[in-house]
């Protein structure tokens, strides 16, 4: 009964939106949806789907049915269990179908149940460096801050760098370095403290606030391959591997990481001419916009173009980029892959939503 109640909750008529489709994922905490027309199976919907959708330019108001793949794994119900086991693990397949004469969905097998360990990233080694920005007053979460610095803000049982630097762990990347300035100290004395790490971290300072790129200068010489940047107020739950696929495989100079953030109209919305003549009504529509998540990759060569000991934004390397034409790709995730925790409302969402105590005041 309760897979049946699963296997429900994941299933969706193939007339559902694309946008539709990514907020489901996100209700449900999956990344791969059944698609149905009628009663009669037709495929998995993969968030990869949808991701390549939106880098092709498809509006996200069309049907999953237009971009549903035809070569997606399926088994039937005497397919060995074994053999079942390693389709999955070499596609990271959270779900697999098994389906039956003319396309009748049989069963469907969950990952979680035949696999100990819940983790679909545990084979994938990226071995990149990472930075965190963690030198920031954190005023949005005052009075907490004005004693603690935002990085070590609990979230459960662990600061909330903590939990970034676990999900890149889980992605096989261990060599950390963290941007630090406002009350940097403990900071330090919090990473010192913690011992037999399974990573490499190093802290480097800045003398005064250098904005969200400005003490990358720092790190001239360290870093020689591309690498992660992320705030340190933010949790991105989506597949690394595919964002630094994409940034290779584009040939960006620096990759951004988007969240699809949906926005309803409450009203009707006019289209007038010059003159003030109606042109189109709509009811109550739905705007969608690409929100820049803080998150990014970075080819190591653009260390050497961020300005020594000036304040620097990330988005000014970015608009130098643009502005010589150069290469920057965007990634697309839903809306709820994107956490931040950098502010009290927000934060005590994700903190429900990963089975924690938030704060009150």
């Amino acid at each position: 009964m309760m897979k049946d109640k699963r296997i429900k909750s994941i299933s969706i008529d193939s007339s559902v939106t694309l946008i539709n489709a990514m907020k489901h994922m996100d209700d449900v905490d999956r990344k791969s949806l059944l698609v149905f027309q009628d009663d009669f199976f037709l495929n998995i919907l993969s968030i990869g789907d949808i991701q390549r959708a939106i880098l092709n330019k498809k509006d996200l108001n069309i049907p999953v049915s237009q971009v549903l793949r035809t070569n997606t794994k399926v088994v039937s119900l005497n397919t060995p269990l074994e053999e079942v086991k390693k389709l999955m693990k070499s596609f990271r397949m959270e779900i697999l179908p098994a389906v039956g004469v003319n396309n009748h969905l049989d069963d469907v097998y969950f990952w979680e149940d035949l696999f100990i360990n819940n983790n679909l990233t545990e084979d994938i080694n990226l071995n990149l460096p990472v930075v965190i920005m963690a030198g920031g007053y954190g005023t949005r979460m005052r009075p907490l801050t004005h004693v603690i610095p935002k990085p070590l803000i609990p979230l459960g049982e662990s600061s909330m760098i903590e939990h970034i630097i676990d999900r890149f762990q889980n992605v096989g990347c261990n060599n950390f370095f963290v941007s630090v300035n406002y009350k940097a100290d403990m900071i330090q004395f919090y990473f010192n403290d913690i011992k037999d790490k399974s990573y490499e971290i190093e802290l480097f300072r800045e003398t005064k606030p250098l904005g969200t790129a400005g003490s990358l200068h720092l790190l001239k010489g360290k870093i020689n391959s591309p690498f992660f940047v992320s705030n340190c107020d933010i949790l991105i739950n989506d597949d690394y591997d595919a964002i630094y696929k994409y940034h290779k495989e584009n040939n960006n100079e620096l990759t951004m990481v988007s969240a699809i953030k949906n926005y309803p109209i409450a009203y009707g919305t006019l289209e007038t001419s010059s003159d003030g003549v109606l042109e189109a009504l709509q009811e109550k529509p739905e705007l969608n916009f690409q929100i820049n998540t803080g998150f990014y990759i970075v080819e190591p060569h653009l260390i050497n173009e961020i300005p020594e000991n000036k304040f620097f934004h990330i988005t000014h390397l970015i608009e130098k980029l643009l502005e010589e034409k150069r290469k920057v790709g965007v990634f697309p995730i839903s809306e709820g892959s994107w956490m931040d925790v950098g502010q009290w409302d927000e934060y005590n969402k994700t903190s429900t939503k990963l089975g924690f105590e938030g704060f009150s005041f």
